[in-house]
């Protein structure tokens, strides 16, 4: 009996349509026609293929759940196939043992009752597995060479497409700010800081964050147009707010501020040091002549932190 309220050709025409907006706008119409063919034909067919086995008792939303899936990867992987340098003529195999794949492993977690979540996470595995497993077969069959193999190996529509949405969201939240997207302007505008200083210094800096704000700024940091985004008064202010709300140095032991001095001075030509020193206040060339002499002037930790990271950063030079 077929399952009420389920049209699987029609799902499978809309699935396809509305995938035509999301193709790369760089293919050619015959690209264009391949994908949503693919996308058409694996959706019908799986849609037909569980609206008449009685056997599996799927509803309507298990049935539409398992053709969509079929549907959004075939789109993927049908653009991956198509910008990895594989011949046409060997894109429909490699599409059949994926959707193949698909279609069993979506079943069987349907079945023993698993959590869309979760299907869509075992789903994805096997995707991956199955699309190296053929792709690696064209290479040992003599069809491709290992340059074509890492191009095709490497290919990856859904990330690719991921990374896009999340850029756009940030974007637009950059450019239309409010109360919930602050703190990613202050990212963002940390991001616009840091890529105009040595890349050496920046991990230091984002070990004062925790690591999700600080995977959030090196994502900034990718953007090209990132200064076209953000405001330069808006990004010297939240600059302002980050600073202020950063945690002052903890207390440096005497023994840790020489041991530091000293590491620096030995490690630095002794006359680019006496330069670099000569060039300093009284105050400076008073600690570091003490320093030498392993004797410590009192000083606050925020200050002494200045004073020996300004003397790095000149050494470095």
């Amino acid at each position: 009996m077929a399952i009420e309220g389920f049209d699987y050709k029609g799902f499978a025409t809309e699935l396809a349509t509305q995938a035509r907006e999301l193709i790369p706008k760089d293919f050619q119409e015959f690209h264009v026609n391949y994908v949503l063919n693919t996308i058409q034909n694996f959706s019908t067919m799986c849609g037909e293929s569980i609206n008449n086995d009685t056997a599996l008792n799927f509803n309507v939303d298990q049935a539409m759940l398992i053709t969509q899936i079929i549907a959004e990867w075939s789109f993927h992987k049908s653009i991956d196939l198509i910008r990895s340098g594989v011949l046409p003529e060997y894109w429909d195999g490699v599409m059949q043992k994926i959707a193949f794949t698909i279609f069993e492993v979506a079943k069987q977690a349907i079945l023993k009752g698993v959590n869309q979540d979760e299907i869509l996470k075992v789903v994805e595995h096997h995707v991956k597995k199955a699309y190296e497993k053929a792709i690696t077969d064209l290479k040992n069959r003599g069809v491709i060479d290992d340059g074509t193999l890492q191009t095709a190996l490497g290919q990856s529509n859904i990330d690719a497409m991921m990374q896009t949405m999340q850029a756009e969201a940030q974007a637009q939240q950059l450019q239309n700010p409010d109360s919930n997207s602050s703190k990613l302007l202050k990212l963002a505008s940390l991001a616009l800081l840091l890529k105009q200083i040595k890349q050496d210094k920046v991990q230091t800096i984002l070990n004062k964050f925790n690591q999700e704000d600080a995977q959030m700024v090196i994502q900034y940091m990718q953007m090209d147009d990132l200064d076209k985004k953000v405001d330069t008064g808006i990004a010297v202010k939240c600059l302002k707010e980050i600073k202020g709300n950063l945690p002052e140095p903890k207390h440096l032991s005497p023994q840790k501020v020489l041991a530091r001095v000293n590491a620096l001075l030995s490690s630095v030509d002794k006359s680019k040091m006496d330069r670099i020193i000569s060039k300093e206040r009284s105050k400076v060339k008073e600690f570091i002549a003490k320093a030498k002499e392993g004797e410590y002037i009192e000083m606050t930790p925020k200050i002494t932190n200045i004073i020996i990271q300004h003397l790095e950063e000149s050494a470095a030079v």
